[in-house]
């Protein structure tokens, strides 16, 4: 694991450019039957920041998921000039797979500016990542897992402070927050578009665990099946996301068969550096 799934990621994260304004990606080999959504945003994000001048940075993107994708295909993004104004240029990129799109987003890249700055402080009574038990620690209960995990490079170190929503019912008890520490689990360069590549890339895959828990619900067999629909980000302050981040994310609404999740990114400072708020399907199996 490690650097060397790191350095995956950010192959991952460096698109072909066939034009000015049209990319391609590809997906991992280790995929399962779609495309991780948070890489297919990641990508999005990488073609549209390439296209803007490096002094603008992001500070928004919004995206829907329409189709789901095949990691055993390119995919090849196109993207469109919207607006570039004396301080902030907009971007449509999207993603496309047999001539179809499967993920439509618009970001928003400024200039730095100063200006107001508050935000509100994030919670005291979390323990801090090197209290919390790995990923493989937690999996030693559930061997069957252990296999499938370790096969898979994972460019992401996960801490949960609670239950992950794997867990199996009997072994969780509801709780309206879910709260994962992260980082990337190696070195990235230091341009801050790969980083914001890298923090949209690991903002998809935990957020919706946040309505299952207020539930005290599990993905798979016996619970709840789910895909992402839509997925929206802001980015508030300068961060690294190879540095230690809590990730804090609860649920508003669930009706419909949907669940609607939000959640904060403070640093290991508790600055609050990004926030995040998905929709998801969900649906009892």
């Amino acid at each position: 694991m490690g650097q060397a799934a790191v350095d995956d990621l950010i192959r991952l994260l460096d698109l072909e450019q066939h034009d000015e304004l049209r990319f391609r990606g590809h997906s991992t080999s280790h995929l399962p039957m779609r495309v991780y959504g948070g890489q297919v945003a990641a990508q999005a994000l990488s073609a549209a920041g390439r296209t803007v001048d490096p002094a603008r940075h992001v500070h928004s993107l919004h995206g829907y998921f329409v189709r789901p994708g095949d990691p055993q295909e390119p995919i090849d993004y196109a993207v469109e000039v919207i607006r570039d104004g004396r301080s902030f240029s907009v971007r449509r990129s999207v993603a496309l797979q047999g001539g179809k799109p499967i993920f439509l987003m618009s970001a928003s890249f400024q200039i730095e500016e100063q200006g107001l700055d508050h935000h509100a402080p994030g919670p005291s009574d979390v323990p801090g990542p090197d209290e919390l038990p790995t990923m493989l620690d937690r999996l030693a209960k559930y061997p069957e897992r252990v296999a499938i995990w370790t096969q898979i490079p994972r460019p992401l170190d996960v801490r949960y402070v609670g239950e992950p929503g794997w867990v199996r019912p009997g072994d969780r008890t509801p709780d309206p927050h879910q709260r994962v520490w992260m980082r990337i689990d190696g070195k990235l360069p230091t341009d801050p578009l790969v980083h914001a590549c890298a923090l949209t890339y690991a903002s998809d895959l935990t957020l919706l665990d946040s309505v299952l828990s207020y539930h005290g619900e599990v993905w798979g067999p016996g619970g709840v099946i789910g895909a992402s629909l839509d997925h929206a980000l802001w980015f508030h302050r300068p961060f690294r996301a190879d540095e230690w981040f809590l990730y804090d994310s609860w649920s508003p609404s669930a009706s419909g068969a949907r669940g609607l999740a939000a959640g904060r990114m403070l640093d290991a400072s508790g600055r609050h550096i990004a926030t995040a708020v998905q929709e998801g399907l969900l649906r009892k199996v």
